[in-house]
């Protein structure tokens, strides 16, 4: 359970040594103390006379001078030499005294002299009694302790008792003691349940009086020792030898009650709260004893550890957070555009609703784009970068501003996302997205727009939701999963006062959700809002528009991040 000599270092071993040396100095100054208090005292010259001493007091007498619950027996033999009962001779004062107290009135007969023990006690035959009684007898060997347990019938119920009780033959006689079990018992179990126990250590000649439950509390066989104070200093480790050195030194030098933690080697290293006090000979004399408490503190220790490492563990993922978070806001306001009326020009009026994901990092795949291109028409598109957090927005915008660039050759929207897609497949097997890329000519109030795996766009005319035809032959693949693939490009003629809305899945899709039954959520959802409050007016009344929408579909099922773009064509332009 030691650390060995050999595995402790010099400093640790120094410290052991100033430990012993402070023990052994004590020891000296108590053998000083006691010789000078008691080794000059005189033997007398002359030898009493022991004729003219009292008779020895019979064994009924004896019993009565015993401060403790006792009983006299004799066996009583069969003829074949074998006990068969013993008989109950009589008992001291504490134990009538117990009887009187413990046992109900009714249950015993008065008391008439001798008489056969288990007639008297029925119940006790039944117990560990017998046994201990027979071997003693046998082997003239003392017995016990040991707990009996017996029944006594009472009127209001059975009386269980329960007791430590010792049996020692007295020449032909057995005597029987006793002590309440029931406190012995509650002590022990306390020291159990609480992990604590106490010893006084005599600084003298080494002696130890422990508790009942301290090999047990600190891990000892039964059959082990009990450590003296320098043999507790080979079982601590090196890091609480200075404490254990501080402890004894307050104790014994300075007199004062104190405490420390110890880390006592072996199986997990089991931690220890050591509350220790001066036991001296007499009121400001030198201390002849250490007495301390010994409180198993590993559990407690361990758990505000753990919690110590949550905290810190918490404290990098709260910084993390925030740092990714800084990170992601400004990100997101470099990506996600907001619209100052750069497409009146054109004849339509732009608004955008964004809701991150709230388990990551308030921003995601998802991102749109609104911009006037050098052939004098608009570029819209809206799209969702496979994943969560800064890996779906760093994807997200290597697809947005690879579409800025692409966009500047003037190339149709369907060449447009067929490039966009070798981008996403040259990126990586992860690199997945779905988008709407849109291109709006004024002067025929047309709506060119191809789909890569994307919800279609929702036309929304006098309060009426409807999602726009696909392309013919359907929708595309979504980016990145095959190179070469081709789009085709579906048209839409908006009238004055249309709204288009585009938008993600993460807005309408539920977990294990039907997508027609999402769709037919967001439909609903448009029309209502329209029917609440028409979206009338300037830009304001589109936003508010767009806002309720995303208000009726949003809630605590999300599980990605949400965006919503919403074109109204506002003059014939």
């Amino acid at each position: 359970m030691s650390d060995a000599p050999s595995r402790r270092d010099a400093r640790s071993r120094l410290e052991l040594q100033a430990i012993r040396a402070l023990l052994e100095a004590q020891r000296r100054r108590i053998q000083t103390y006691v010789e000078l208090q008691w080794g000059s005292a005189s033997v007398p010259d002359s030898v009493p006379d022991v004729s003219q001493a009292p008779p020895p007091p019979a064994g009924l007498d004896v019993l009565d001078a015993l401060p403790t619950p006792a009983l006299l027996v004799a066996p009583l033999l069969g003829e074949d030499g074998e006990i068969r009962d013993f008989l109950y001779v009589g008992g001291s004062a504490p134990a009538r005294a117990y009887g009187a107290s413990r046992l109900p009135e009714a249950a015993l007969p008065r008391w008439s002299g001798p008489v056969a023990l288990f007639e008297r006690f029925p119940a006790l035959a039944a117990s560990a009694l017998p046994a201990m009684l027979a071997r003693a007898h046998h082997d003239r060997t003392p017995q016990g302790p040991e707990t009996v347990e017996w029944l006594v019938e009472a009127p209001s119920g059975p009386v269980r008792l329960h007791d430590e009780v010792r049996v020692a033959p007295c020449g032909a006689h057995l005597l029987i003691t006793w002590q309440s079990g029931q406190r012995t018992r509650m002590a022990a179990d306390a020291q159990r349940l609480m992990r604590t126990c106490w010893a006084e250590w005599n600084l003298g000649d080494q002696h130890v009086e422990p508790s009942r439950g301290f090999r047990d509390v600190l891990g000892l066989p039964e059959s082990a020792p009990v450590p003296t104070l320098s043999e507790l200093a080979d079982t601590v480790t090196s890091g609480s030898l200075p404490r254990l050195y501080q402890i004894l030194y307050d104790v014994i030098l300075r007199k004062r009650t104190t405490e420390c933690e110890l880390c006592l080697t072996g199986a997990g290293e089991r931690v220890f709260r050591m509350v220790a006090e001066p036991v001296r000979i007499a009121p400001g004399s030198l201390v002849w004893a250490l007495r301390a408490v010994l409180i198993d503190v590993t559990a407690e220790r361990r758990r505000r550890e753990s919690a110590e490492c949550a905290a810190r563990e918490a404290q990098r993922q709260l910084e993390r957070v925030e740092a990714v978070t800084e990170v992601a806001d400004v990100l997101r306001d470099v990506v996600l555009p907001h619209f100052q009326g750069e497409l009146a020009s054109f004849g339509l009026d732009a608004a955008a609703v964004y809701r991150p994901d709230a388990r990551e990092a308030r921003v995601g795949g998802d991102w749109y784009k609104a911009r006037k291109l050098p052939d004098g028409h608009p570029l819209i598109a809206l799209g969702d970068a496979r994943g969560h957090g800064l890996e779906a927005a760093t994807l997200m915008a290597k697809l947005r501003y690879a579409l800025a660039g692409l966009a500047y050759t003037e190339q149709p929207v369907e060449r447009l996302t067929q490039w966009l897609n070798e981008v996403a497949c040259a990126d990586g097997n992860e690199s997945t997205a779905t988008a709407i890329i849109a291109r709006y000519h004024p002067e025929h109030a047309l709506l060119r727009w191809t789909c890569a795996g994307h919800p279609r766009p929702v036309l929304v005319r006098n309060g009426v939701a409807t999602q726009l035809p696909d392309p013919v032959g359907g929708p595309g693949l979504t980016l990145g999963v095959l190179p070469s693939t081709t789009y085709v490009a579906a048209t839409a003629t908006l009238e004055v006062g249309d709204i288009v809305l585009m938008y993600s899945d993460g807005l309408t899709e539920q977990r294990d959700s039907d997508p027609d039954q999402d769709t037919r959520r967001f439909l609903t959802a448009a029309e209502r809002c329209f029917a609440e409050a028409p979206p009338v007016g300037g830009h304001e009344a589109l936003q508010d528009y767009a806002e309720r929408v995303v208000a009726r579909l949003d809630g605590p099922h999300r599980t990605d991040d949400a965006t919503l773009l919403a074109l109204r064509r506002i003059t014939t332009g």
